[in-house]
């Protein structure tokens, strides 16, 4: 009896490994070259904080990229459009310095990154490697010398537009909005000269934020591999800043990724309607709370949220909500075309067990959990960014 048990055992062992039990999910995860292709720190930086220690404020600072195994970071540069007191140029360049300043004041911890090479080189020497991605066409001013120039201080890749059209290119928020008016739809022949610059030069075309026509228009320009640097499916929640199956299976069959979002209101469709009742039922408190905190309207619409994550817990998604948009997509265009964005900072609150970067390794244990193999498991967390990155460099 004791041998058939034994033998019944040892069948089982195996099939308890591929449903992801008894795998070490955090030896895989800290082994992984774990990728994070959209963060908006740099707002919190601009308004004062040194994330180069652990903060009492948002999801991200030095200590807890290290603490959730994240390799590499792309650190948003994003000016708000209705900031026009400089040019967007000038706002530009200086968060890019404030990255080089962070990079520089912790020499023996991060690098900055320019190449897949330099990545290879950084990680094996244990140092988080710090990366550039730029948020809006608005800020190149319609000038590709400009274009070229915040690839020479090391932009890989840029959002072609932001919520807000360009003079070349709609946006979804634009392109969804039926009182919007603009000259053109989709890329302009400008538009698609940025398109053609940006595969020359060895950027990344990120098409998060574009309008569909833009998108389409994107798709029959580029020549390289494109990314959704923070997007997930509108199948499962139908929003504009989503991407339709049929945009998804483009995406495939070019070679891109698209690299999930964490926002609530990305990955459940029932996630706004119950925000904007609590935030009604809260607003004298939401008023009281906004007046405390120092920093434009971003910074304190991130903060009010934090003091009232009592408020929010009841109707944060749940981490299986947000997995389901990993698992989709996937599914639908293979593994080897999803990845991390998770937009922290830039967004108000997310899921539930993914409060900030430190619960990063959530994600390796639930993939393996769903069944997928550590192979698939690591070109999700970072493989596939790799895989592009070094595609779109190839002259």
């Amino acid at each position: 009896m004791k041998i058939r048990i034994l033998s019944i055992a040892l069948l089982i062992l195996p099939l308890y490994a591929v449903l992801g039990q008894g795998v070490d999910d955090r030896k895989i995860h800290f082994d992984a070259v774990v990728v994070d292709t959209h963060n908006d720190v740099v707002q919190r930086i601009l308004n004062g904080e040194d994330i180069s220690g652990r903060t009492n404020h948002g999801h991200s600072d030095l200590p807890r990229f290290r603490e959730g195994g994240l390799d590499v970071q792309l650190f948003s540069i994003w000016v708000p459009p209705e900031k026009k007191s400089r040019p967007y140029y000038d706002q530009s360049n200086e968060q890019i310095d404030s990255i080089e300043s962070f990079v520089k004041r912790n020499p023996v911890q991060v690098a900055f990154g320019r190449t897949s090479a330099d990545i290879a080189k950084f990680v094996r020497e244990g140092k988080f490697v710090a990366m550039l991605g730029m948020e809006g066409g608005h800020q190149i001013d319609d000038d590709l010398g400009k274009l070229e120039h915040f690839y020479r201080r090391g932009v890989r890749y840029m959002t072609l537009t932001w919520n807000n059209s360009t003079s070349w290119a709609t946006s979804a928020s634009d392109e969804t909005n039926p009182s919007a008016q603009f000259p053109h739809k989709g890329l302009t022949a400008f538009g698609k000269q940025v398109v053609r610059k940006m595969n020359a030069l060895g950027m990344i075309v990120d098409i998060s934020h574009v309008g569909e026509q833009t998108f389409w228009d994107v798709m029959k320009t580029t020549r390289k591999p494109v990314i959704a640097s923070h997007s997930s499916a509108w199948t499962l929640c139908p929003h504009r800043r989503n991407l339709k199956d049929d945009q998804l299976k483009a995406i495939g069959k070019n070679g891109g990724v698209v690299f999930i979002n964490f926002n609530p209101g990305f990955i459940d469709s029932t996630y706004a309607g119950k925000e904007t009742a609590m935030l009604e039922a809260n607003k004298a408190l939401v008023d009281s709370l906004g007046r405390t905190v120092k920093g434009d309207d971003f910074i304190s619409e991130q903060y009010v949220a934090e003091l009232m994550m009592e408020k929010y817990n009841p109707i944060r998604p749940s981490l299986q909500t947000l997995m389901d948009h990993f698992d989709y997509i996937a599914k639908l265009i293979g593994v080897d075309h999803v990845g991390i964005g998770s937009d922290f900072d830039g967004i108000r609150v997310t899921p539930l067990d993914m409060n900030d970067v430190t619960f990063l390794p959530n994600i390796t244990r639930e993939l393996l959990k769903r069944g997928y193999t550590e192979r698939d498991v690591k070109k999700i967390l970072g493989g596939n960014f790799l895989r592009v990155l070094e595609a779109v460099e190839k002259k």
